[in-house]
């Protein structure tokens, strides 16, 4: 079995997806998840290649929010594209950070990734809250690399 398939139970997986529909329930952003196990270049540049892979990039109020995880070199990346990255309170990615690596270093990674989706959600509902025509652009379900 590969670090990916280890790191997270199928029940798990589904508790984060059920977290991204609550996440995304009030907003028009989209919040997705990729798992792989490692990078081979620098985090932040994989998850922007992650972020244009998922077509993240294509979303029409460019209010997406990919968390990011690469297991066997235990790092993770939150990244916002343009317009939920210009809308965000200073400091926001970085607390947001924080919440998730208190949670993973003490080996909770159900539970940081989980806390991360629903603060993106909330932060993303006040900036691009759902209106009655909104679609759901993006899958939710959890993406592996």
């Amino acid at each position: 079995m590969s670090k990916v398939e280890e790191f997270l139970t199928t029940d798990e997986e589904q508790e984060i997806v059920d977290a991204i529909l609550m996440a995304e329930r009030h907003t028009s952003g989209e919040i997705r998840v990729h798992i792989e196990a490692t990078a081979q270049i620098d985090h932040f540049s994989r998850a922007q290649q992650v972020f244009h892979f998922l077509k993240m990039d294509n979303t029409k109020d460019e209010n997406g929010v990919l968390l990011y995880v690469a297991v066997a070199d235990k790092k993770f990346v939150i990244y916002g594209d343009r317009g939920i990255d210009k809308a965000v309170p200073r400091g926001f990615w970085e607390t947001t950070k924080e919440v998730i690596a208190l949670h993973f270093k003490k080996g909770q990674f159900k539970q940081g990734i989980i806390e991360g989706v629903l603060k993106a959600g909330k932060e993303l509902e006040k900036h691009f809250p759902w209106h009655h025509n909104d679609t759901n652009e993006l899958d939710d379900a959890i993406s592996k690399g």
